[in-house]
């Protein structure tokens, strides 16, 4: 008995006009030609979309990282320099100090600091 053919849902579509068009929700609307409206409610509603959109974004940052490390790669010193504060604040590559709360704000009595 032959198989029967997968048909592709509008979803599916979506999901890969999102792949194609490097994850944006306008352009991928536009060319699955579904509105951006129902974009939104199928995220909304449905779980196994919505796992699809966060894959294809996942895959959009894999892309764009796999391009940075290139860039590092080439000794491109404005990537390195990126790099460095991105990952490796903790080894002091930074021009700010970020400083984490143990208390609400509000609870912090600043005349004795």
């Amino acid at each position: 008995m032959a198989q029967l053919a997968h048909k592709i849902t509008k979803k599916e579509i979506l999901i890969k006009c999102l792949h194609n068009n490097h994850g944006n929700i306008k352009e991928a609307c536009e060319s699955a030609n579904i509105p951006r409206r129902t974009y939104y409610n199928w995220i909304e509603k449905d779980d196994k979309f919505k796992e699809q959109v966060e894959d294809a974004k996942e895959a959009l940052v894999d892309y764009v990282e796999s391009k940075l490390i290139s860039k590092i790669t080439d000794g491109d010193t404005t990537s390195i320099i990126f790099f460095l504060k991105c990952k490796a604040k903790d080894r002091g590559y930074t021009e700010r100090t970020e400083l984490e709360l143990s208390r609400p704000i509000e609870d912090i009595d600043f005349e004795d600091i």
